[in-house]
């Protein structure tokens, strides 16, 4: 099967294509796998974008900027797999599929991360090491700017990796991790709810600013855990949804994005379109 767009220079090729309802594709795209193609539904695939392997599957809400390279050395493999859940953002990263990748949902890579699968150089004859092994990210991790995740690694769901670390050992308890190697420093607590409501009315009063900046001015009612804006209703602790929404609970919806707090519908985050 081949999908094209001549016009933005996109060409997706494979066994099986499945694009999803309002999916948007970026300039300079070119996909080809030996299997299945799949990107769901409200997802972006952004610029200058290569893709290869076996099957290739994302799923709904992805967001890509630019630059995305998956492939690598054994992209011919019959393993050469990669599957990345729900309401992800990923960047210009590379993702080696000599192995399988496999990313839960909820799941950041930041700028210039790197998955490798494989290690290998000199002749294992004359005593060289050589490891072939995939890798399993869980939902509910960020992986910080510049960092590499090495073959055979597990990441446990909830794990913050701060920036340049060196993944080379599997992360199993929840809490963040730096370094090279990275290791655990520090536990992440849920706040108490007197708490809570102080970072949402600060969050809140912050936005107000930036409200201003947009030349908008929405009608904000909070009543821990909900907040009404104008007539659409978010409960922040479950990201559940109800009602009408306009151009500015977009606004809204992007700016509390930028503290964790993802709300995703049918309509994208309003900075989507900058890029």
């Amino acid at each position: 099967m081949k999908y094209e767009d001549k016009e933005k220079n996109v060409k997706i090729v494979g066994e099986q294509i499945n694009i999803g309802s309002s999916v948007i594709f970026g300039h300079d795209i070119s996909v080809k796998v030996k299997g299945e193609f799949r990107i769901g539904n409200y997802s972006r695939l952004g610029d200058n974008t290569q893709i290869l392997g076996n099957n290739i599957i994302f799923g709904d809400h992805l967001f890509n900027s630019s630059g995305l390279r998956i492939g690598g050395g054994g992209r011919q493999h019959p393993k050469a797999n990669f599957q990345i859940g729900d309401r992800c953002t990923i960047h210009n990263n590379f993702i080696n599929v000599c192995e399988p990748v496999v990313v839960g949902d909820d799941v950041g890579l930041s700028p210039d991360v790197s998955l490798i699968t494989h290690g290998y150089w000199l002749s294992v004859l004359e005593g060289y090491p050589t490891k072939f092994s995939g890798i399993n990210v869980g939902s509910g991790v960020i992986i910080g700017y510049r960092s590499t995740v090495l073959m055979g690694v597990k990441i446990a769901n909830n794990i913050v990796i701060g920036a340049n670390s060196v993944v080379a050992m599997s992360l199993l308890k929840k809490g963040i991790y730096v370094g090279s190697p990275a290791r655990f420093i520090k536990k992440i607590e849920p706040l108490s709810t007197k708490n809570q409501i102080e970072k949402i009315n600060a969050i809140i009063k912050e936005y107000s600013h930036i409200a201003n900046y947009h030349n908008i001015n929405p009608m904000i009612k909070v009543d821990y855990p909900y907040i009404e804006i104008n007539e659409f209703r978010i409960n922040v602790e479950t990201f559940k949804y109800e009602g009408t929404e306009d151009e500015e609970t977009d606004d809204f919806r992007d700016y509390i994005r930028k503290w964790g707090i993802r709300i995703y519908t049918h309509r994208s985050f309003k900075s989507f379109f900058t890029f």
